[in-house]
């Protein structure tokens, strides 16, 4: 074994050490060498590194184990050739551009939960108990028996014991909300909503000629009475509620309303469509609108608010058997499936107890993230405490899309009121998402700055569209 000695002016004498046979690959050896002289400054941004040859001979090994460590090296940003005048160390990679992101809902990194072992350990049991090929070719929509099974024991807080075959699992809750638009109106019906409520709704109703209608609501949801009043002169193909830590609002409709809901749509015979992402992360939410009445309401659960957005995996409740063909048919026309990897890991999860893990724990850091949010935005903070975001209401000198247009100069993102109205009013506020930004700390950054942002007066002349 030979030691690198120093190369004059070029080089410091101690950055790497002996090389040793017991300890991996020569060439991995010499890039972490680089990278731990970097990392305690023994190697600096702008020193120059000997040539590969030289390096070799001086080591006495080959000039391609010196090769494919630069190479290494590089992939690291740890290096950077500047032609013939040689090889450098780098100056550290910078986000210069980086965007602290308020605006996407997803879960946050749960508390308590080594994340990346997680997702090992289940894909691991997943190719070691299933047939791999079955895991890359197609399957009949709707979930294997194994799937439902599964889907049924996630609902089981909500609705208790389930008949697996009342399941449709799906790929994820936009893919459910079009095939039920898809399965229950036809083009030119009208879907009633709340005057507030999910972006992903209007695209669906949009995008398939339907035509969608606002129903006033109150702190407490959707008002009964006009609910009514639009079914008997819209004839409405179906109702969308949220009514569980409602997004945008945050609202959780008690149980009451949701009484008088349900029975305004069997009186009114209109199918409910009861999106429930947030139900499993709210704290002590009431009973789900499906099981005051069941025939008439279909429920939908996704784990990609609750677990992560990378499984796009949703559970829906379907009781009425010809619905349910329906409503397959409608899936197959734009969604044969689930990815099978992606359905199997939900399974697996849901059934080994990893998925109640993975859930507290992002319950835990999103009750974290919201006490952050209550403590600096002080008198503005609306939230319920629970759930993925914020409802914030403006000052009056700001308006929603003026705020977001400033936050966005400063590198924040969020989303503004004009997102989520399904009909021609508005609310003057934002909506402010608390999951996904990684770390707390740039979390923090990010709401300390919007809320400087929103204690000052807008530039004149910052209202005009540009």
């Amino acid at each position: 074994m030979s030691q690198l000695r120093s190369i004059q002016d070029e080089v410091s004498p101690i950055w790497l050490p002996r090389l040793a046979g017991n300890k991996g690959p020569r060439f991995l050896q010499i890039a972490d060498a680089l990278q731990a002289a970097v990392a305690d400054g023994s190697l600096k941004p702008g020193d120059r590194l000997p040539p590969q040859r030289q390096l070799a001979a001086q080591l006495d090994v080959d000039l391609t184990t010196v090769t494919r460590a630069y190479d290494e090296a590089r992939r690291r940003h740890l290096l950077e050739g500047r032609g013939a005048r040689g090889t450098y160390v780098a100056a550290p990679k910078v986000e210069l551009t980086a965007v602290l992101d308020l605006s996407m809902n997803t879960p946050p990194p749960p508390d308590g939960v080594d994340f990346g072992e997680l997702l090992k350990q289940g894909l691991s049991q997943v190719l070691m108990r299933a047939d791999n090929a079955s895991l890359m070719t197609y399957h009949l929509g709707g979930g294997s028996d194994s799937d439902r099974k599964a889907g049924a024991a996630w609902l089981e807080p909500m609705f208790g014991i389930l008949d697996p075959g009342q399941l449709v699992v799906c790929p994820g809750a936009q893919a459910a909300i079009a095939g039920l638009i898809l399965a229950l109106t036809e083009p030119g019906d009208v879907i009633l909503a709340e005057p507030m409520t999910y972006p992903g709704l209007r695209a669906a109703a949009t995008q398939f000629g339907r035509r969608l209608i606002a129903v006033e609501a109150d702190q407490h949801g959707m008002l009964p009475e006009l609910l009514e009043r639009a079914c008997r002169q819209h004839k409405p193909g179906l109702v969308y509620l949220n009514p569980t830590l409602q997004n945008p609002t945050t609202a959780t409709m008690p149980e009451r309303r949701r009484k008088e809901l349900a029975a305004v749509a069997q009186r009114c015979n209109v199918r409910i469509v009861e999106d429930d992402p947030y139900w499993l992360l709210a704290d002590a939410p009431p009973p789900p609108i499906a099981t005051l009445a069941p025939e008439q309401v279909v429920y939908i659960s996704t784990l990609s608010k609750c677990l992560t957005p990378g499984l796009r995996v949703a559970f829906v409740l379907v009781r009425d058997r010809q619905l349910r063909e329906r409503f397959l048919a409608a899936l197959r026309s734009f969604a044969l499936m689930v990815a099978p990897l992606s359905a199997a890991l939900a399974t697996q999860w849901i059934l080994d107890g990893s998925a109640d893990a993975l859930l507290a724990g992002v319950h835990k850091e999103a009750r974290l993230r919201h006490r952050m949010a209550r403590d600096i935005l002080a008198g503005r903070y609306s939230g319920a405490g629970d759930g993925l975001h914020v409802w914030l209401e403006l000052p009056a000198y700001w308006n929603s899309s003026q705020l977001a247009r400033a936050a966005d100069s400063e590198g924040i993102a969020v989303t503004p009121a004009e997102a989520f109205a399904s009909g021609s009013g508005s609310v003057n506020a934002i909506r402010i998402s608390l999951g996904s930004i990684q770390d707390r700390g740039r979390l923090q950054a990010g709401l300390q700055r919007l809320s400087h942002l929103l204690a000052r007066r807008p530039e004149p002349f910052s209202a005009a569209v540009v």
